[in-house]
């Protein structure tokens, strides 16, 4: 129920008359026709009316002029739906479509660094010579090209050349282990890899030239590696020891003599591959295509977001993160792109922050698991750096706690508006976000995003109103996967998605969606605690009981056993010289029973040393699971793919411990 208590924010007139969504709301008023008292209504015709509403989203951001189309939806089934047939679209000629002299595209800071802005001009020119430089390599359109890249400028212009080019770009960040970017660039099969010689994290630096040797020695199909000397002195001799591997300095490379050219490809090309996680089996590589991307990215972004031109954009993620190619999507919104390249917790916690500070963003994004440690931390940003032109702080990744929805708004400057959003490497989008047009409350995801047409469904189907369900979106979306990578017949497509209801996308979540429209995500519902038929979300627990100052992270595990018992571990970090005695385990089952419920009270609480997570920070609790029902480690997850890797060889031991201990009970 919400509460006054709960209000965060409210929108004022600037946003009820100003922002994005409300022009587009005045524009379809007067274009075609069509009136809406709020969002409610707004989002209501937006995913029902898909002809309508993607059409007008076409138009009100000028792409008629750039193209005409036979029909907006040609097919509608899932798997399978055909948006805008007769389209040609380039994504990255569209990001150059709002270039202006007056602001910057890009600024690009490394950690320990001074920020660097790169003109429009400047951006337009590096992406001619390395087009010209992939064309010179035999890359064609359809070709695959990929990255071994951290978050910089060469990154942005390398995803560019390679989509004005035609050809299909993927990239894994250099803090992925060796076999765990091999996992993902062998099924890829690239012909040219760009790769940089390493990275600054933490005060570290990283000298990656041998990992890009092995991975050269593991990608039989490469044949030109694109070496970008970020770090290093410009290479005087090969990184590999393939004679058929042609090596390219990326500060030797010609002008490209003429201007950008952009390949002519249909609405459907296939623009680049996201990876899943691996935690759960061989990553998918999820295939994307131009014209998906750019209608859906400058609706997200624009629509929902509320991105504007003079926005400096800032997301603090690593290049494997679905999150780095939404950031990239704010050039097509002509905004400036901010990529920073480091540990947004150097020098101290607070460093996020002072990156923001740096170099002046107003928008920035960041994971909930990064704002829940400066929460701990007692961080004060506003009485420490000159946020002053920071607006609005995008949150995602996993549930935030209650709390660290009131520290954004108490200790950020005042008017800055938290927004929490839900989607996911499938979509390269929002499923339910943020609006100016709504209030934030806490705890609470202000509304399904427009064009999703998303609900909560019960296990046969039924749609559900303030109760969890399954999140399902029930109509397509132009950025969903056109295709998986080595899926020809699309089974492993299907099986990911449309199984549980055909036809229709179930996401893997438990979700609730409330009267008023408003979203509460409960964690993923493959990893759900289910006690006495009872559902129960593992981030009800986090959010109890990763706020006690004893508790550093935690891991809550629900494992149905072949006797058909119910095993419910909860494994803790404990804080810093804080020991995990009888004392510290009644405080958390005390705090669990009086905040949640008995039913949410764990079987046993176990110290750990840490909490393994994907590369992009959400807990390993499908994995974890699946060795405590006795698959093996190596089964379930990818080397390279996650942190604390040898922590799953910990569960296994656990698991084993504890089957021996109750075979020598039942003896």
């Amino acid at each position: 129920m919400n509460t006054d208590t709960d209000l965060l924010w409210s929108p004022g007139r600037p946003e009820l008359e100003d922002s994005n969504v409300a022009s587009f709301m005045d524009w379809v008023s007067e274009v075609r026709g069509l009136r809406f008292s709020d969002y409610a209504e707004l989002w209501e015709w937006s995913s029902t009316d898909l002809a309508g509403f993607w059409s007008a989203v076409w138009e009100f951001y000028g792409l008629d002029a750039v193209t005409a189309y036979e029909e907006v939806l040609a097919e509608a089934s899932m798997p399978g739906a055909v948006w805008f047939p007769g389209a040609r679209l380039n994504f990255a000629e569209r990001c150059f479509a709002r270039a202006t002299d007056t602001r910057p595209a890009l600024v690009s800071l490394t950690e320990g660094g001074t920020p660097e802005e790169t003109s429009w001009d400047e951006l337009r020119r590096q992406v001619a010579d390395v087009a010209a430089a992939l064309r010179r390599m035999g890359v064609e359109p359809g070709d695959r090209v990929a990255g071994y890249l951290p978050n910089l400028r060469q990154t942005v212009v390398a995803l560019l050349a390679t989509a004005a080019v035609g050809a299909v770009w993927t990239v894994c960040s250099p803090d992925f282990g060796t076999p765990s970017v091999l996992a993902r660039l062998r099924q890829a099969g690239p012909t040219v890899l760009v790769a940089a010689d390493g990275y600054r994290y933490g005060g570290k630096t990283y000298d990656k030239r041998p990992d890009v040797a092995e991975l050269a020695a593991g990608l039989p199909t490469v044949r030109h590696l694109l070496a970008v000397d970020s770090l290093f002195p410009v290479p005087a001799g090969p990184w590999s020891d393939r004679a058929d591997v042609e090596q390219h300095a990326w500060s030797a490379l010609p002008a490209a003599g003429g201007p950008l050219e952009f390949a002519d490809v249909p609405f459907d090309h296939p623009l680049w591959i996201l990876w899943s996680s691996g935690t759960t089996g061989i990553p998918k590589g999820i295939v994307q295509g131009h014209g998906g991307i750019v209608v859906e990215l400058l609706k997200a972004l624009g629509l929902g977001v509320d991105l504007r031109p003079d926005d400096r954009y800032l997301f603090l993620t690593s290049t494997s993160w679905m999150v780095w190619n939404f950031l990239v999507g704010g050039l097509l919104h002509g905004s400036t792109v901010v990529l920073y390249d480091g540990s947004p917790t150097h020098p101290g916690v607070d460093g996020a922050w002072q990156i923001a500070e740096r170099t002046g963003a107003t928008v920035i994004g960041l994971g909930a698991a990064y704002l829940t440690a400066v929460e701990k931390a007692d961080v004060r940003p506003a009485e420490t750096f000159r946020l002053d032109r920071l607006r609005t702080v995008l949150q995602t990744g996993s549930t935030l706690p209650p709390s660290t929805w009131r520290w954004v708004h108490d200790r950020l400057t005042p008017g800055v508006r938290l927004q929490s959003i839900c989607g996911g490497t499938d979509v390269c989008s929002v499923l339910a976000g943020s609006t100016p047009l709504l209030p934030v409350r806490v705890g609470r995801i202000q509304a399904p995003a427009l064009g999703v047409a998303l609900a909560s469904w019960d296990p046969r189907g039924r749609p559900l109103t303030g109760e969890q369900g399954e999140l399902v979106v029930t109509a397509p979306l132009p950025s969903m996967p056109l295709r998986f990578v080595g899926d020809p017949d699309g089974a492993r497509y299907r099986a990911s998605y449309f199984e549980t209801y055909p036809g229709v996308w179930r996401h893997g979540d438990w979700v609730t969606i409330d009267p008023d429209l408003s979203v509460v995500v409960a964690g993923r519902s493959d990893s759900t605690l289910n006690r006495s038929g009872v559902r129960m979300g593992s981030a009800d627990i986090y959010a109890v009981v990763d706020q006690l100052p004893e508790v550093a992270d935690s891991l809550v595990i629900g494992v149905e056993q072949e006797d058909g018992a119910y095993f419910m571990p909860l494994f803790v970090v404990p804080a810093e010289g804080t020991p995990l005695d009888d004392g510290l385990r009644r405080r958390i089952t005390t705090a669990i029973r009086g905040r949640l419920s008995p039913r949410h009270v764990p079987d046993l609480i176990v110290p750990i040393a840490a909490v393994p997570r994907t590369l992009t920070g959400k807990k390993l609790e499908v994995p974890v699971k699946r060795i405590l029902q006795g698959a093996r480690s190596s089964e379930v997850s990818s080397e390279g793919s996650v942190t604390h890797p040898e922590m799953l060889a910990w569960f296994a031991d656990f698991a084993r411990d504890r089957a021996g201990s109750a075979s020598a009970s039942a003896d």
